[in-house]
């Protein structure tokens, strides 16, 4: 399988942390929450976190602290649609392909639920075949892109399909919520919205750089589900986002990385190019110090990270996007994200 074509999307408006924290000290919400909430939020939006400004789905910056089941609904039908299209549309002029030439469209979503689901609404606004095999993930979390891919993977292997589109999208101020739970906060102050797409081919595009997508590998560990997941109170997604989680991404993706390696027959200095989910910064300096990597190594994650916020799903098309953009050196690329299960991805790519 190859990656022939990387597309992604973000809501136009763009909020700083010093916008947020100002918005925050207006809301109601602001009285609403304790002291020491109020003194994690600060902290969070006013040090360096990694994360300098959010791409959020709300013209104006209060109307995010506007957390009710219909207003975060609407917010998800307006946005996650569009947002998944234009990308898909991105992608798909990357590779220099027509939505006719689509067999298969996979969409994952972990922040709105849709019935019919989002493949419905990215067939009828790319115009894709009414034959096109159609398949919507849920609830896989930040790190739903790599069994996203997967699957596309695992289509064009069965010789049922040639060409797939994968699309990842969220809308995070969709799943908004507010307690006094520290990990409720900083995660309100983390993650931001858009979508990521990428067009799979049985065949390289002629002319093009080549992204041969080599070997998978994938662990999750159920016991420590309730590190990283969503969980639903009086109708709204509420993230549980604890202490643990950097130290899990930086324990279980190791051991994906050198599964997949010992089976190649490869180390880890053959690697010339690293495609991470953040997650946030200090998930990333995990991941730098359990793997001896540098700033330089993962400055695409970096990059992608302090502009854009934790994206969830979508990070590693914006990532990867990056280093394709950036002309990295050719060679072995990885390719990894991780998220709620508590599981990790990911996959060795070869790009030439």
């Amino acid at each position: 399988m190859y990656i022939v074509g990387v597309g992604t999307a973000h809501p136009e408006w763009r909020y700083t942390k010093a916008d947020c924290w100002a918005s925050f000290q207006a809301s109601p919400w602001f009285e609403r929450l304790d002291r020491r909430a109020r003194m994690v939020m600060e902290l969070v939006l006013s040090r360096d976190n990694g994360i300098e400004a959010r791409r959020l789905a709300v013209p104006a910056l209060d109307q995010v602290f506007s957390i009710d089941t219909d207003t975060l609904h609407a917010r998800f039908l307006e946005h996650a649609p569009a947002l998944a299209s234009q990308a898909a549309a991105r992608a798909l002029a990357d590779a220099g392909r027509q939505a006719g030439d689509i067999d298969a469209v996979v969409v994952s979503t972990c922040t709105g639920y849709l019935c019919p689901a989002l493949s419905s609404y990215v067939t009828e606004s790319l115009g894709l075949r009414a034959d096109v095999m159609a398949l919507d993930l849920v609830g896989q979390g930040c790190g739903a892109a790599l069994p996203n891919l997967r699957t596309g993977e695992a289509l064009i292997a069965s010789g049922r399909c040639s060409r797939v589109l994968s699309v990842c999208v969220e809308v995070c101020s969709a799943a908004m919520y507010l307690d006094n739970d520290v990990g409720v906060l900083i995660s309100a102050c983390l993650f931001g919205d858009g979508a990521g797409a990428a067009v799979l081919s049985a065949t390289p595009v002629d002319g093009k750089r080549s992204v041969r997508w080599v070997r998978a590998a994938s662990i999750m560990d159920p016991s420590q589900r309730d590190a990283l997941r969503f969980e639903q109170r009086s109708g709204l997604l509420r993230n549980i986002l604890t202490r643990e989680v950097p130290g899990l991404a930086a324990t279980y993706a190791p051991r994906v990385l050198d599964e997949v390696l010992q089976a190649e027959g490869l180390q880890r200095s053959d690697i010339n190019a690293w495609i991470w989910h953040a997650g946030g910064r200090d998930v990333l300096a995990a991941l730098c110090q359990r793997l001896s990597l540098s700033d330089a190594d993962v400055a695409h994650s970096a990059a992608i990270l302090r502009e854009y916020g934790n994206l969830s799903s979508a990070f590693v098309y914006f990532v990867l996007q990056a280093a394709l953009a950036a002309d990295e050196p050719g060679g072995h690329w990885w390719l990894a994200s991780f998220g709620a299960g508590f599981s990790s991805h990911g996959a060795l790519l070869d790009v030439a």
